[in-house]
């Protein structure tokens, strides 16, 4: 099972990845680590991304979800997807059922609260409108309030997809 945390800036995909791989134990990548420095530079500055700076990195997204599908493993990827044609690049060429999109959502309070709050990030808070802006809601993903605490929303996340066979239920936590 791949698990794509998607929503704008500040919804808690990166903090519910770290929740959700702590109770399954499965692969972790982080949307914003396969940015350009330019990208970086431009959202920094608060200068929005445009679909053909987006471009290079969805496809960088997508090669690492088709590397653990052919590798059979389950892994959470953290990657704002805000449009639907984002998420047809990333699902491109993964089986139908191998694969969910969770829309982690927050009141607009919250998440300009959360980017105010987080020093050192890049990602500028003056672009949260932009991201609200252009987020199309998707129709086939699950839509999940992300302020509850971290692993209550990883545990929804678990109880609401369909897992295969052999790790039916929500897992418990891994031993530390």
């Amino acid at each position: 099972m791949i698990v794509i945390l998607m929503g704008v800036a500040g919804s808690g995909k990166s903090t519910i990845a770290h929740a959700l791989v702590a109770l399954t134990g499965w692969q972790f990548a982080e949307g914003d680590d396969y940015h350009t420095e330019a990208n970086r530079q431009k959202m920094h500055a608060g200068i929005p991304l445009t679909d053909e700076d987006r471009l290079p990195w969805l496809n960088r997204l997508h090669d690492v979800l088709i590397g653990w599908q052919k590798s059979g493993l389950s892994g959470v990827l953290a990657c704002s997807a805000l449009k639907q044609s984002y998420r047809d690049i990333l699902e491109k060429n993964l089986p139908p059922g191998s694969y969910r999109f969770v829309l982690l959502d927050a009141p607009v309070a919250v998440l300009a609260a959360r980017m105010h709050n987080r020093p050192g990030h890049f990602m500028n808070p003056d672009l949260l409108q932009s991201q609200l802006d252009t987020l199309e809601l998707p129709a086939d993903a699950l839509r999940i309030d992300a302020t509850q605490t971290p692993e209550a929303v990883a545990r929804e996340i678990l109880r609401q997809i369909t897992l295969p066979d052999t790790t039916r239920g929500v897992p418990e936590p891994r031993s530390r």
